[in-house]
C-alpha cells in the first residue's frame, strides 16, 4: 500500500460535483476579477472567523507583507516572531525593510509567550503570532504584553482556519489576522489565494484600495499599490469548502485523535494540545532522535512523510545577513533536527491510516 503525505484529489472528489458546478457557473459568468464570487466569500469567511471585514488577496505571503505595509512598520522598525515558523512569515516583515526578532517556541510549536517581553526594544513595533501546524497559540498573555508596551499584533493564520483560543477564532485578537488558502491548507483553494482579517474599517478600507494598484476607483490611482486579488473562480471554489469547513475539521480531528490513542512507539513524541486551545490539524507533527531512521523506514514501506521545516529561517541563506549564529535560538534548531510530518488528509481511508499506525509501531 502506497501512501502520500498528503492527497489533495481525496477533497476534489469529496464534493465533486459542488466543485464542478462552480466552476462552470464562474467561467459562464463573463467576470474573472472582483466581481460577486469575491464579495460574497468575503463577507462569509468574515462571519466565519466572528470578524467585521474580509479583503482577498492573491497569496498567503501578499496577505503578510501587506499587512505590515498597511500598518505603516518598515524600515528600522522591528517585529517580534517565533524562530520555528516557515520562512513566509519572515518574509513578510523583511519585504518592509523591518528586523525579525526570533522568539524560542513552547512545547506545542507557538511562540512562547513567556518570552516576548524580554526582546522587546524602543525599535519593536509588533508582534507575529504564527498558529503553526493548526494549533491556536497562547493568546491571553500575548495581547496583554502587546496592549502594556503599545504594539500591533499581526496573527499569521495560514495553518489555522478555525482554530480557537478561549472560543474566539485565530485571527481575530490582534489588528490583523492573515490566511493562505494555498491548496494544502484546511480550507485550501486550486491555486493561489490568501485574506486579511480586521475589525478594522480604515485597515479593510487601505487594503482593498492597496490590492487593486492602490485604486478605489478604475484609473484613479490613491496610493502606489500592488496587484493581489483573490480571483473570482478560486473564489467560487473557496465557498463551496467553507460550507462543509465543519464535516472537514471533524473529520481530521478523528484521524488525530485515533493517531494519538494508537500510535505507541517509545521512540516518536506526539504532539500535545493546550489547554483552552483547539488543533485543527494542518499537519499531524511528531518528533524523534531517529529522524533519518525513520524516514528511510517509512520509504521502505511506501508512506511519505514531509519535514516541516528543515531549516530555520534565522539559518537560511537567506537570512544570513541577520548574523544569527548557529546554536542562539537551541529549542527552535532541535524542533528542525526532529520534527515530521506524517499522512493526513480529507478523504484518508481507516485501512490506509491503519497501516500507518502499523508501520510506526514497528519502527525498530
Amino acid at each position: 500500500m502506497k501512501i502520500m503525505p498528503n492527497r489533495l484529489d481525496r477533497g476534489f472528489y469529496l464534493y465533486q460535483r459542488e466543485f464542478e458546478q462552480k466552476a462552470l457557473e464562474v467561467l459562464r459568468s463573463g467576470w474573472y476579477i472582483l466581481g460577486r464570487e469575491v464579495s460574497s466569500f468575503e463577507e462569509e469567511f468574515a462571519a466565519y472567523t466572528g470578524s467585521r471585514y474580509c479583503v482577498g488577496l492573491a497569496s498567503g505571503l501578499d496577505a503578510l507583507w501587506i499587512a505590515f505595509r498597511i500598518l505603516g512598520i518598515g524600515q528600522g522598525d522591528e517585529v517580534i516572531v517565533q524562530g520555528n515558523t516557515y520562512i513566509a512569515s519572515v518574509m513578510g516583515i523583511t519585504i518592509n525593510g523591518a528586523t525579525p526578532v526570533f522568539v524560542e517556541p513552547d512545547e506545542y510549536y507557538n511562540i512562547n509567550a513567556d518570552k516576548i517581553e524580554e526582546k522587546i526594544t524602543e525599535r519593536t513595533k509588533a508582534i507575529l503570532v504564527v498558529h503553526l501546524y493548526g494549533q491556536a497559540s497562547n493568546m491571553a498573555p500575548i495581547m496583554d504584553t502587546a496592549k502594556r508596551h503599545g504594539l500591533r499584533v499581526v496573527e499569521d493564520c495560514a495553518q489555522s482556519h478555525g482554530a480557537c483560543f478561549q472560543g474566539q477564532m485565530t485571527g481575530t485578537f490582534g489588528d490583523i489576522g492573515c490566511f493562505s488558502f494555498y491548496p494544502s491548507k484546511n480550507l485550501g483553494a486550486f491555486g493561489d489565494g490568501g485574506a486579511i482579517v480586521t475589525n478594522d474599517p480604515k485597515i479593510a478600507g487601505d487594503v482593498r484600495v492597496f490590492r487593486n494598484y492602490g485604486s478605489e476607483k478604475r484609473y484613479y490611482n490613491q496610493v502606489v499599490g500592488t496587484n493581489s486579488r483573490l480571483d473570482e473562480l478560486q473564489a467560487g471554489l473557496l465557498r463551496v469548502r467553507l460550507s462543509h469547513m465543519k464535516e472537514l475539521e471533524e473529520e481530521k480531528r478523528g484521524f488525530c485523535e485515533r493517531y494519538l490513542k494508537e500510535l505507541k512507539h517509545p521512540d516518536l513524541l506526539l504532539p500535545g494540545i493546550r489547554e483552552g486551545a483547539t488543533h485543527i490539524w494542518h499537519q499531524f507533527v511528531i518528533r524523534t532522535e531517529r529522524r533519518q531512521e525513520l524516514i528511510n523506514y517509512l520509504d521502505r514501506n511506501e508512506i511519505g512523510t514531509i519535514i516541516h521545516y528543515p531549516i530555520p529561517p534565522h539559518l537560511s541563506e537567506a537570512y544570513q545577513y541577520l548574523n544569527i549564529r548557529e546554536g542562539s535560538l537551541p529549542i527552535t534548531e532541535k524542533y528542525a533536527e526532529t520534527v515530521l510530518s506524517i499522512p493526513l488528509y480529507n478523504g484518508m481511508t481507516a485501512d490506509e491510516q491503519q497501516y500507518v499506525i502499523e508501520t510506526l509501531n514497528s519502527f525498530q
